[in-house]
């Protein structure tokens, strides 16, 4: 699945055209590299996204098309 709609299917972040838009500014890093909008996610990749002054770590836990909202948080595991 591409990293804009795992960050939106996983609502780490709502709208899938700001993941896209966040991606394009280099802000997200997967595995320490900075990664395109169109990157595969895969089970075990650890997302960064630089939001201001704040770092959110999630690695990933599952992969699927369709979350409920309940189910998305099971998709992710925040890290420090």
């Amino acid at each position: 699945m591409r990293l804009d709609k795992y960050l939106k299917v996983s609502r780490i972040i709502k709208r899938r055209t700001i993941a896209n838009e966040v991606c394009d500014a280099k802000k997200v890093s997967v595995n320490g590299k900075i990664a395109r909008a169109s990157y595969d996610v895969k089970v075990g990749d650890v997302i960064e996204i630089q939001m201001g002054a704040n770092v959110l770590k999630a690695r990933v836990l599952s992969v699927s098309e369709h979350a409920t909202k309940a189910d998305a948080s099971g998709m992710y595991q925040i890290e420090k």
